[in-house]
């Protein structure tokens, strides 16, 4: 499948995804999920049940989507049916809630240790969209991620944020609902047809698509470009390496 390239006007407006897209954050959820996930497969199952693949699964499962969400479809995929349980269930492994719960508790104790930066093109790349009167808007279903976009230095060149705070106060669903974006995008003040969004999850790509956005940008950071095809299977436009080469696709040729 080839990619789609921009018609003679480019998006007039870019939302972006925070974790994998702009920070370099991908990781440490990924290890924070296998953390929670290993100690339920363990205490549910035993051993009749391989560990959480930090790559694939957390692709196909839960990179993007909101926690509960996450630890629902990856324990359904495993064939184990846990309760929901309820938001204030504490971590552990009796409940989905109570998954997703341990899975924040490691993601925090991460954070205490580790320094999340972003990406090395993040910022010529926005520098180079604010530049061309181009305004961008980061979303997340983390609570975290506002706090590391701040401590990133990133603020200043966003114009929008969207995260897991808002989509709790807002009663947002999660990625795959493309809520998350369409708020991004009204706040902008652009509809969504004339809206970029940059994703590198398969859940926030299928969000893109159904939220009608002009351009779907699938972003592949992995060395081998392991997921750019899955990506475009999903429904991108356009799958880059960085936010520098999108940029230079895109809107390169009308600065």
């Amino acid at each position: 499948m080839d990619d789609r390239r921009p018609g003679p006007r480019p998006p007039r407006a870019l939302v972006l995804d925070t974790d994998g897209v702009l920070l370099d954050s991908a990781g440490l959820h990924a290890a924070a999920w296998k953390a929670a996930l290993d100690a339920c497969l363990a205490a549910v199952v035993g051993a009749e049940q391989p560990p959480f693949d930090p790559d694939a699964e957390y692709r196909r499962f839960v990179d993007g989507r909101p926690r509960y969400e996450g630890a629902a479809a990856f324990l359904s995929a495993r064939g184990l049916g846990l309760p929901a349980g309820t938001p204030r269930d504490p971590p552990g492994c009796a409940t989905i809630w109570a998954v997703a719960a341990g899975k924040e508790q490691a993601f925090a104790a991460l954070l205490r240790t580790a320094r999340v930066q972003a990406f090395g093109d993040v910022r010529p790349a926005l520098t180079a969209l604010r530049t061309a009167g181009v305004p961008c808007a980061a979303v997340s279903a983390s609570r975290h991620a506002r706090a590391l976009i701040d401590a990133a230095g990133l603020a200043p060149l966003l114009a929008v944020f969207v995260d897991g705070e808002d989509a709790a106060r807002l009663r947002l669903a999660g990625k795959p609902d493309p809520a998350l974006f369409l708020r991004a995008a009204a706040v902008l003040g652009r509809r969504p047809q004339e809206t970029a969004v940059a994703e590198d999850a398969l859940a926030g790509v299928e969000a893109a698509r159904r939220g009608g956005f002009g351009l779907v940008v699938g972003v592949d950071r992995t060395p081998l470009r392991r997921a750019a095809a899955p990506l475009r299977r999903q429904g991108a436009d356009l799958v880059v390496p960085d936010l520098t080469t999108l940029v230079r696709n895109v809107w390169g040729e009308h600065r």
